[in-house]
């Protein structure tokens, strides 16, 4: 039985050296070592042999095994660096053609202009925050001054969470707007105060081209003593002309918003033109933001004495300012993920 071990081993060492190449390599390992194998057929049979020889002869067939795969591994690694080295005395390479380029992504338009924002207003000192996109109706309605009859509170214009409200803060809801964490800023850090908040915002709104129901906003709160609307407007004009690398003015309108008083709608000048253009439709203005001086309701919300503090605050829309800056004419692309458009900036 030992003398048929001896010619098997002579065998199949006989085959491996033969073996010209890889390919040929593999059906020699098939033939020997394989599921239905030569050797593997004799380690099957160990199990019907007499106990007295089941050990020797198992040992000795799992030592021909272990010389074999031995031998294999050699004899591949030998034929690995012989196709090695024929390639690279045969074929030409040429080392200096440039290598396979591969497709990499980039960051989302959205994305993009909030880095510069964010960076802009960190170089002025104001800090960045974030904060929950469900909120309580304390924060996103009444500690703003929003009273419970305020349109705002309607279902029609707001997606309440489905759950027990709380009797202190009531609802929750998604937020409508960033302005929630200027109560959360107040409560955390007190006065004197200097943020800015971007951040997703949710409205129940019937979608079209200039409207969608998730859209991202841009709050801006500051707090501190001898504060005026004169600080706000050197403030967006510097950050506008930083963001347009051109100089922007800006000009102030009355507007009525429950957390400010007073309220003024900021327009700046087109910084895309100089006579009229068609996203200024002729006039030289676009209209850009809410803002005005913090309500003495919404700082006393926030844990801020209205008689010592002042503020101004300020929330703009950064998907319309995203639209205006590559003149995307439909809201509904940016967060489409059709990759047509994403690739296109």
């Amino acid at each position: 039985m030992h003398d048929s071990l001896q010619v098997l081993s002579k065998k199949a060492a006989q085959a491996l050296r033969e073996a010209k190449t890889v390919d040929a390599l593999k059906e020699v390992e098939r033939e020997f070592l394989g599921k239905n194998g030569q050797v593997t057929g004799l380690l099957k049979g160990v199990k019907d042999l007499p106990d007295d020889e089941k050990r020797l002869f198992g040992k000795a067939v799992n030592d021909l095994k272990a010389e074999l795969e031995g031998l294999l591994e050699s004899r591949r690694h030998e034929l690995q660096r012989a196709e090695i080295d024929a390639a690279l005395e045969n074929d030409w390479l040429d080392l200096s053609a440039p290598g396979e380029k591969f497709a990499t992504g980039h960051i989302h338009p959205l994305a993009q202009v909030q880095r510069e924002v964010e960076t802009i207003f960190q170089q002025m000192g104001f800090s960045i925050i974030d904060g929950p996109e469900i909120e309580s109706e304390f924060y996103n309605f009444e500690g703003l001054n929003i009273p419970s009859y305020h349109p705002a509170r309607d279902m029609q214009d707001t997606f309440f969470i489905d759950k027990e409200a709380d009797p202190v803060e009531g609802k929750l809801v998604l937020r409508t707007q960033t302005s929630p964490n200027q109560l959360r800023a107040m409560k955390k850090y007190g006065a004197p105060l200097r943020i800015i908040v971007p951040g997703r915002v949710f409205r129940n709104e019937a979608t079209d081209a200039s409207h969608e129901h998730t859209f991202d906003q841009v709050e801006g709160l500051l707090i501190d003593k001898d504060i005026s609307i004169a600080n706000l407007k050197g403030t967006m004009q510097e950050f506008l002309t930083r963001l347009f690398k051109r100089e922007v003015k800006v000009r102030f309108r009355p507007g009525y918003f429950p957390f400010v008083e007073p309220g003024l709608e900021l327009d700046m000048s087109c910084p895309f033109c100089t006579d009229g253009c068609r996203v200024c439709k002729r006039s030289g203005w676009i209209e850009f933001m809410g803002s005005g001086m913090v309500h003495p309701n919404v700082l006393r919300a926030g844990g801020v004495d209205p008689n010592e503090y002042q503020g101004w605050a300020f929330g703009f829309g950064l998907t319309r300012l995203v639209m205006m800056r590559y003149g995307i004419d439909d809201i509904r692309h940016l967060q489409s993920g059709d990759l047509r458009f994403n690739e296109q900036f």
